[in-house]
Formats: structure tokens, sequence, C-alpha cells
């Protein structure tokens, strides 16, 4: 069996900036106290004319733009998304609409802060076993139409972006094995449900979780992928809260490594956080072809999915 590559990566937010002194002007907080328990100063939101498939397109095209491929080369979309408005069709086919591609296969995933992880295991597999040639992988939510404006606890934490890798066939495996799965008794601490929809935690369960039961897996997932912590040159963990973050990626023990920490100027951004942090780190150039990027999604049904791949 052949291996797969992420050939490049790309990101994109909406022009909006809501700063944490907006939100003061909103809810009962205030920029030190919203600094302090999650570390977000500024999050991007994507106006009511800015669909979620309109912020994954312009992530796709610039991911492809940096492949030096077009749309047609693009026989496979997965979108990762729990924010999609409409059922069909799928935000995938509206992004390969928008992007003017030819026939490919069109597949929207929910795994909420998960999503990406899932989606792009999903597109690794079915990319080394000839199923499909090139795949365009995002990872976008619009989590600013989810929100209770009203609700303190939630408001602050949450951001609209999208961001997309090209996967492609190669000689080696330069995207490692996954390993994932969820708590499904603890679903319900994470939830965007009802009519209209809105999104809901139970903020120190999923703390708990994360920082206590997440960093031996993440562990694991190096060891498949043959490596230490010590040889990671990057984490990007899902951009929920920097005081989940920095403890997780401290137990991981991955001390040579860039820690990812974009929710300070995105807030959490949920399926678009991973691959955003990622294309952000390959912009500024804090990581180098081939380097090995730990990423690690989890959150919404308490699922998690993590791999190692070689920076593009």
């Amino acid at each position: 069996m052949r291996g797969s590559r992420v050939v490049a990566v790309g990101h994109y937010q909406p022009a909006k900036v809501l700063t944490n002194d907006d939100l003061a002007e909103l809810v009962d907080t205030s920029d030190e106290w919203i600094s302090s328990r999650v570390g977000i100063r500024i999050r991007h939101v994507a106006g009511p004319d800015e669909p979620v498939d309109e912020l994954a397109a312009h992530a796709g095209a610039k991911a492809l733009a940096g492949a030096g491929l077009s749309p047609a080369d693009i026989d496979l979309v997965l979108v990762a998304t729990s924010t999609a408005v409409d059922r069909s069709p799928n935000t995938a086919a509206r992004v390969a609409a928008r992007l003017g591609m030819g026939s490919p296969a069109v597949m929207d995933l929910n795994v909420v802060c998960a999503g990406f992880t899932h989606a792009l295991a999903t597109a690794d597999s079915l990319v080394r076993t000839g199923t499909a040639r090139r795949a365009l992988v995002i990872g976008a939510d619009k989590m600013t139409a989810v929100t209770d404006w009203t609700d303190r606890s939630t408001c602050v934490l949450v951001g609209d972006g999208a961001g997309a890798a090209v996967v492609e066939a190669s000689e080696e495996a330069l995207i490692g094995p996954v390993l994932w799965g969820s708590v499904p008794e603890m679903g319900h601490a994470v939830r965007i449900e009802g009519t209209p929809s809105v999104f809901a935690q139970e903020g120190q369960s999923v703390y708990r979780w994360a920082t206590t039961q997440l960093p031996p897996i993440a562990r694991e997932v190096c060891g498949r992928a043959g490596l230490t912590p010590e040889d990671l040159a990057a984490v990007v963990l899902h951009q929920a809260n920097l005081r989940i973050i920095e403890p997780v990626a401290r137990k991981i023990g991955a001390v040579n490594a860039v820690i990812a920490r974009d929710v300070v100027e995105s807030g959490n951004t949920s399926a678009a956080s991973i691959p955003m942090a990622l294309s952000k780190l390959v912009e500024r150039g804090e990581i180098s072809k081939g380097d090995p990027v730990l990423l690690f999604g989890f959150g919404g049904n308490l699922s998690y999915a993590g791999q190692v791949v070689r920076c593009p």
C-alpha cells in the first residue's frame, strides 16, 4: 500500500474583528477576565452574507494555489463542519461549485472540533488505497452563527474561519496512522442543538477530560508514527482555550516543539482551528518542510483524533 502526504495548506478568516472590549459592551465581561481565563484577545466574525461554504472555498483556493494545482486536479472534497445551515447541497458540493471543479466526490463530516483530523485520516485512507487521487480537506465553521450572545460563558470563546490541506499519494507515508475515539456517555458536555441551534458546553467537565485523559493518547499517536514527543517540531492541538492547550502540550512532553497558540488571535473556530493554526505556522516559517507535526483534535461528542504529519 502506498502512502500519502500533505502537499500544501491554506486558511481564511473574515475581515470583521471582534475584540474583548467589544464583547464587554454586550455582556458583563472584560478584556482581563477573558484573557486570564481562556487566553483569547480577538476573534473574526463572518457576516450574514458569508456562509460556511464561502469561508471553506477561500481556504481551499489558497491551499490549491500553494500546491500549484487547479480545481480540476481534485477528485475528492471533504469538509469538516458542524455549522452548515443546509443539509443539501452539502458544504463540500458548494465548495466544489464555487471553485469550478469537475466531478469530485463531495462529503461533509460532522465531528465538531475533531472534524479536521477525522477528515484528514479519511482522505489519507482513500488516497493510500487508490480510491481517490488528490483530496481537498477542509475544516470550516461559523461558530458565531450558533452562539447565544447573552451567555458570557460561551460568547467570549468563539470565532469563524476555515483551514484546508491538499492530500495526494506519495512513496512514503507522510501522514501517520490516526488514533481516534470518543466518550459517548459524556457527549452532552459539548452541544450544538435545538431550533435554532445554540452552542453550549460544560466547561469544567471538558477541561478535566482534556487535561487528564488526552495527553497519554497524544503520546500514543506519536508512538504509532514511530516517534517520541521529543522528536516533534510542532504541536497543533484544537484551539479551544489556552488554559487547555498549554497544560496538555506540557504533559505530552514535546519539549522541542513549537506550540500553536492561534486561539489568542482567532478564538475557538471548531473544525477550522487545527488546519488554520497549521497554515499560519507554515506561512510564518515557524516550521519547515519535512518537520514532524502532531495534529490533535478534540471536543464535541467528546471525540478525539490525532496523527503526525510531515510539514509540506
